[in-house]
């Protein structure tokens, strides 16, 4: 049996996969939804707005950070909150690269 020639860009495909297992909450998706409405938002206003605690609000962003969705900006004691679109970009893309069809 032949195997199919593949052209994977494994560092791109695991960022990928991090982003997709952090998408993969619907409260962080939430957050999500709730930055992108408002482009850029602070902490409070995120756990205020979605009714949600602190401790849990930090944790989900946390993970959002980590995996690059969401960047930050500290303004004084606050920390605003907004999505990095060309981080999602590049994801999509790498995912729409990994499930093109490859010539043998």
């Amino acid at each position: 049996m032949r195997k199919a020639k593949t052209d994977l860009n494994y560092e791109q495909l695991h960022m990928s996969s991090e982003l997709l297992r952090a998408l993969a909450h619907p409260l962080r998706l939430n957050i999500l939804e709730f930055i992108d409405k408002n482009e850029e938002i602070n902490v409070n206003k995120i756990y205020n707005a979605l009714r949600l605690e602190q401790s849990i609000t930090s944790q989900h962003l946390r993970i959002l950070r980590a995996a690059g969705l969401v960047e930050t900006k500290r303004s004084g004691k606050y920390i605003h909150y907004s999505i990095d679109y060309e981080k999602v970009r590049q994801t999509v893309e790498a995912i729409r690269h990994f499930l093109r069809p490859k010539e043998v």
